[in-house]
């Protein structure tokens, strides 16, 4: 049999195009085997705990008891009965509050300030303003719920000395307030870096045209600055709304008290899951805590699309 040019040709086209997939010349079999560990990862430790929940929440499992033993699948019973518990519902309120005061506002609007105030600074000042509000995020947060435990002290704390108002017990009588300036104080720093990052893109021809023209500061900020970095504002939105939605640490100043005045989703969940051995119930509420972020995730980019 005889090769025509035009088989020829697309040989070669293939054999092209065979090089160019395989960029390091490893072969399928050698590059599958540096995938191999990576998928093995990935499902021993996200899908196999996710399936596992999907499967205790639909069981009665408990830590212990006979149902710890002899397991029962309940369907949708645990979701039916979170619907209908009003724990669950004052749970998802309180993190609605914690979620919308101390991330998207305070943590968004205060991490914002710092950046559009630092960016004139030089020199130390800066880089002082900067390792301050790093710290607050960079320490674990075991370190940083001792450190306001301290501050907050009824008996010895920082804060009752400084304001001379000794045996206020501020996580007994604001503990909402408390926790929701706790996590603003804490979270700022990410906020503060990517606005940081966000407005030395603006270009500054724009700003001092703007200024040139008597433009105040002020609108400069709404009509260059803020429809610049709207991408980089929808983004710092959306990942301060889900860190704050999951985080756990405001359970270590308050443990979801008093009267369950703290007690977010995700420490209604703790409570439940470890704190009463109900681990049916609460990988239920954990799936529903992960449709919620889902839809939130989803009402984001829908956002983000739009624009």
């Amino acid at each position: 049999m005889v090769s025509t040019p035009s088989s020829v040709g697309t040989g070669v086209v293939r054999a092209r195009r065979k090089r160019a997939d395989d960029v390091a010349g490893l072969g399928r079999a050698r590059a599958a085997a540096f995938v191999v560990p990576a998928l093995l990862m990935i499902g021993m430790f996200l899908l196999f705990p996710a399936i596992w929940t999907i499967y205790l929440g639909m069981t009665d499992y408990r830590l212990t008891g006979l149902a710890a033993a002899h397991t029962s699948f309940v369907g949708l019973g645990n979701y039916t009965a979170a619907v209908g518990d009003k724990a669950f519902w004052n749970a998802l309120q309180l993190t609605v509050v914690f979620v919308a005061l101390s991330g998207v506002i305070g943590q968004s609007l205060l991490g914002f300030s710092l950046a559009w105030s630092l960016r004139r600074l030089k020199g130390w000042v800066r880089t002082l303003v900067e390792s301050l509000a790093l710290a607050a995020w960079v320490i674990p947060g075991s370190v940083n719920a001792f450190l306001w435990i301290a501050l907050l002290d009824r008996r010895d704390g920082t804060l009752n000395t400084l304001l001379n108002t000794p045996g206020t017990a501020w996580l007994i009588s604001d503990p909402m307030a408390m926790i929701v300036i706790f996590n603003i104080w804490v979270g700022t720093a990410f906020s503060m870096q990517l606005f940081s990052s966000a407005l030395s893109a603006v270009s500054p021809s724009q700003l001092e045209s703007a200024r040139i023209a008597g433009a105040s500061e002020f609108r400069q900020l709404f009509d260059i600055v803020l429809p610049t970095i709207k991408g980089h504002i929808l983004t710092n939105t959306l990942m301060i709304t889900l860190w704050t939605f999951n985080t756990f640490t405001p359970f270590l100043l308050t443990a979801g008290g008093p009267n369950r005045k703290t007690e977010i989703l995700s420490v209604y969940i703790y409570k439940t899951a470890i704190g009463s051995g109900q681990l049916g119930f609460g990988a239920a509420i954990s799936m529903i805590m992960l449709l919620i972020n889902l839809a939130i995730a989803l009402l984001y980019m829908r956002v983000g699309r739009k624009k």
